[in-house]
């Protein structure tokens, strides 16, 4: 089957709700939007959202690619020959996460199609289900409260409070959901790079008993040599997320003494599905466990990103709800989620459909 067209535009999702982490706050979602059709009407999608804080590369910059290319590299190619496609891909667009991520889980959907199978029966699945952690925003201690009792009663377990402007009011934000709700619910929590050193000790040695489930980049991602140095009590439950981009990064922080024990894996981050199963391999044979998370995403990625994840044997931990307060979305199915339990549709490709 023949590569017939690629289809390419920007689209507006929108926001439920606004939400505030340590370095931004964001009111509205917009993403990249990739179709390719083929010869024979099959249509593979991608999509993408990159930070520009995190990987230097911003929605803008992903889309005044992509409208620029005539893919003539691409159009007319046979999708048989999908691994030479999916490394050209990797090859061109080198600065550009936002480019080859889009187009990387386009060819990944496509192809899978056209051999009939879910995408995670081609990477080869180990894992049936796991619960996803719903993100809570900085905010105050009430509104942190109400919106904590909202995912409890729509059957969330696993909470992820962002942190990281001020330690006292983060302490007291989790202790007060601890008070209401015990072990009913687990927390993890996020400080995008807010803390110090120092400040990431303090934090832990108060909140011990709260038994945290893990801890999301609390420093500075830039220079990882603090995170190395801290006891391993505390790195023991450290997710390395903007500090791990690429392959590469992976190395780095596995490098004895290790920054961290668990690799925060994003899409949007390393550039599509190719490169997180690379990272994936690294955190393997590392003695790593993997988390998947995401940004603000389209079911497409965000269903990519768990079929992913559930052909690796060490993912541990999901954080893939960036599509659930989205106003609109540009498909439908690709998973099924219960009670905060995420599996996949089971239909080939993504198993996702154009609205």
């Amino acid at each position: 089957m023949k590569i017939q067209k690629i289809n390419i535009s920007k689209e507006n999702l929108g926001l439920t709700r606004p939400y505030t982490i340590a370095y931004k706050t964001v009111d509205s979602v917009a993403v990249s939007f990739v179709e390719i059709i083929g010869e024979n009407g099959l249509s593979g999608y991608g999509s993408s959202n990159p930070s520009k804080p995190v990987v230097g590369e911003s929605l803008d910059d992903t889309m005044k690619v992509l409208e620029n290319e005539n893919f003539d590299w691409l159009v007319g190619q046979d999708i048989r020959n999908f691994y030479k496609l999916l490394h050209e891909v990797h090859a061109r667009y080198p600065e550009n996460p936002g480019v080859r991520v889009a187009l990387d889980v386009a060819l990944y959907d496509i192809f899978t199609k056209y051999l009939g199978v879910p995408l995670v029966t081609f990477l080869g699945e180990k894992i049936k289900s796991l619960p996803t952690s719903i993100t809570i925003g900085i905010k105050n201690v009430e509104e942190t409260l109400e919106e904590a009792k909202e995912y409890v009663g729509r059957g969330f377990k696993n909470l992820k409070v962002k942190l990281g402007i001020s330690i006292e009011e983060d302490i007291e934000r989790l202790t007060k959901i601890n008070e209401l709700y015990g072990n009913k619910i687990i927390q993890r929590i996020d400080a995008n790079q807010g803390y110090n050193f120092d400040q990431i000790v303090e934090f832990y040695n108060r909140t011990k008993h709260l038994k945290l489930e893990l801890i999301e980049q609390p420093i500075d991602a830039k220079n990882i040599d603090p995170m190395r140095n801290l006891p391993s009590e505390i790195k023991n439950i450290i997710a390395a997320d903007e500090s791990l981009v690429s392959p590469k990064n992976a190395f780095t922080l596995a490098a004895p003494p290790s920054a961290c024990r668990i690799f925060n894996i994003k899409l949007m981050k390393c550039g599509g599905i190719f490169p997180a199963i690379e990272i994936a391999t690294i955190s393997q044979y590392s003695g790593m466990d993997l988390m998947w998370g995401c940004n603000d995403e389209s079911i497409i990625s965000i269903s990519a990103a768990l079929h992913t994840a559930f052909s690796c044997k060490n993912t541990r931990y999901i954080d893939l709800d960036g599509s659930l307060d989205l106003a609109r979305d540009l498909v439908k199915g690709g998973f099924i989620i219960e009670e905060g339990e995420m599996r996949i549709s089971g239909k080939p490709g993504l198993g996702v459909k154009r609205i």
